[in-house]
Order: structure tokens, then C-alpha cells, then sequence
């Protein structure tokens, strides 16, 4: 099967999905497979590209990549692709739309205000949401100028750098607690990874650089470990999500839980939180990537 290695694109994020590309190439099954690179640096090329390949493995992160554009294209052209379809991905990458969903299933997110271009700051409102919030785009990730902002004087400012990066953004109350992710595989829970950043938060270099972040696999008490198993996959559900996804979540010092967001299209670099998972699994990253794909393939049939 000759499977293509879908990578770049034009989002924010392309470096990032260089990386999970040249990832998933190093730790691929080449006995089973025959891969090759595609590197997507315009728009066009999703179509241009994939011309040949049995099946599109998806390590695309960010807009034009992760919100089912490119899902849709490569439905409209027969080929099987890796993770969530066209819908889903586009639920996801729009937060607000994310947290609105899961609002409606009862599960528990922060309380947020979305702001559109040109919509006026109403700094009554955010203050009703409580000091300090998190700023940051509504279709971003990899926490792409993403701040915590502490006083209202700080407010336009960090919109405004926000607005350069996306047409919408959110402003979000900050949950004080530790950041735990869980990734879903085929409506399992792997191992959950706790992250404890360097810095004040998991910023992008907390995500990317080596020493960024502690981060290790970790089981709680069997009580609240069963509540975070079942918040994963109610979320994972309620967003239609398919194959893999990954779903991070804020646990407070009294054990409250708070979905932040559901990634569709996980990083794969050798940083990256769902190999680490997968790992406490005694699962290699080559193994992983099997699952992903014969898991795409069933889902796509």
C-alpha cells in the first residue's frame, strides 16, 4: 500500500507539522509500507500531490489541514485518510463551537466570550468571567499567541495580537490546576500524561522545545480516574470524533475537571503527548501509527 505522508500546509503550524511529518516517516513500517513524503506549501498542491497514494497520512496541524478542508478533498477524491472526518475536524477546530457542544452535553468547560472582527471589547463582561483569562484565536493551536492576561489593562493588547493570527478570538476564564491529556484510540483511553511546563503554562515552547515540559504518564485514584475516562470519551463522543483524537483536560486542586479542547489531528513529533501515551502501553510509535491507519481504513470503509 502506498501511503502518503501529508505534511506542511499553510497554517501557523506548518513547522510543527514538518516535524510530525519527518516523525511518522522515520517511525512508519516501511516493510509494510511504501511511504512517501508529501509536503503541502499551497493550497492547490492537496489535489496535486496525492495523486497515486493508496491512502493520506494525515500530519497536517492548524487551519487548511486540521478543520476538514482537506478531509473534504480527499473524500471528493476516493482517498482514504487518517483520523476524523470533514465535520468533526471542523467542530473541533473551532473552539467556540467546541466548547458550545460540550456545554449542551453537560460536560464542563471554563466560561468564555467570543469576539468576531471589528465586535467592541466589553470589558464588563470579561471581568464577570473573573482574573486572570486566557487570550487566544478561536481556530489557533499549539498555544500560537495564546496569553494569560491578569489585569483589564492588558486586554486589548493581547486581543489585538490574537486578531493577527485568526478572525475570531476567545476570551476564556483561566483554570488554576494541572493539564492532563487523554488520548482516544477507537473509543479506548490510553495511559493519561500529566504536564508540568517549565513556564506558567503549556505555551508553545513548553510543546516543542526539549526540557519544555514534564511530562509522564500518571493513574489516579480509581474514582477520579474513571470521572477523567469518561469525560474523554463523552467528549470524544459528543463531538463526533473517529479513529484517534486527543482530549486535554484541567483538574483543579479540588478534583473538578474542565475540558479545554479535542485535537482531530494530534502532533507526532518525538515531543509529542499521544506517542508518550502510547508508550506507557508498551506500544511503539510504529505500532501507533499501525493502529491509525487500520483503524482509518475500517472507519473510511
Amino acid at each position: 500500500m502506498k501511503v502518503g505522508v501529508i505534511m506542511g500546509g499553510v497554517s501557523s503550524e506548518r513547522e510543527i507539522s514538518l516535524k510530525s511529518g519527518k516523525s511518522m516517516m522515520e517511525n512508519i513500517n516501511k516493510d509494510k509500507y511504501d511511504v512517501i513524503p508529501v509536503i503541502i506549501d499551497k493550497k492547490e498542491d492537496i489535489i496535486n500531490k496525492v495523486k497515486g497514494i493508496d491512502f493520506a497520512l494525515l500530519a497536517l496541524h492548524g487551519q487548511f489541514g486540521e478543520d476538514g478542508t482537506v478531509q473534504s478533498v480527499l473524500q471528493t477524491l476516493d482517498i482514504p485518510y487518517s483520523g476524523c472526518g470533514p465535520l468533526s475536524s471542523a467542530v473541533c477546530m473551532d473552539k467556540d463551537m467546541t466548547k458550545n457542544l460540550l456545554k449542551t452535553a453537560g460536560i464542563r468547560t471554563a466560561p468564555w466570550i467570543n469576539l468576531k472582527v471589528g465586535q467592541e471589547i466589553n470589558y464588563d463582561d470579561i471581568g464577570s468571567l473573573g482574573y486572570p483569562v486566557v487570550v487566544k484565536p478561536t481556530h489557533g493551536g499549539s498555544s500560537v499567541a495564546t496569553f494569560i492576561v491578569k489585569e483589564e489593562k492588558d486586554i486589548k493588547n493581547s486581543v489585538k495580537e490574537a486578531f493577527k493570527w485568526d478572525n475570531e478570538v476567545m476570551i476564556e476564564k483561566f483554570i488554576k490546576g494541572d493539564e492532563i491529556t487523554c488520548p482516544v484510540m477507537s473509543g479506548e483511553v490510553f495511559p493519561i500524561v500529566i504536564i508540568k511546563p517549565s513556564a506558567e503554562f503549556f505555551d508553545f515552547a513548553s510543546k516543542y522545545e526539549d526540557g519544555g515540559a514534564d511530562e509522564f504518564v500518571i493513574e489516579f485514584e480509581e474514582k477520579l480516574q474513571k470521572e477523567i475516562e469518561e469525560m474523554a470519551l463523552e467528549s470524544y463522543a459528543a463531538l463526533k470524533c473517529s479513529v484517534y483524537s486527543r482530549v486535554d483536560i484541567i483538574i483543579t486542586e479540588d478534583k473538578s475537571l474542565y475540558v479545554l479542547e479535542v485535537n482531530t489531528l494530534p502532533g507526532m513529533t518525538k515531543n509529542s503527548l499521544f506517542p508518550k501515551s502510547a508508550a506507557g502501553k508498551n506500544l511503539k510509535f510504529s505500532e501507533l501509527i499501525d493502529l491509525i491507519i487500520e483503524g482509518s481504513l475500517k472507519e473510511k470503509r
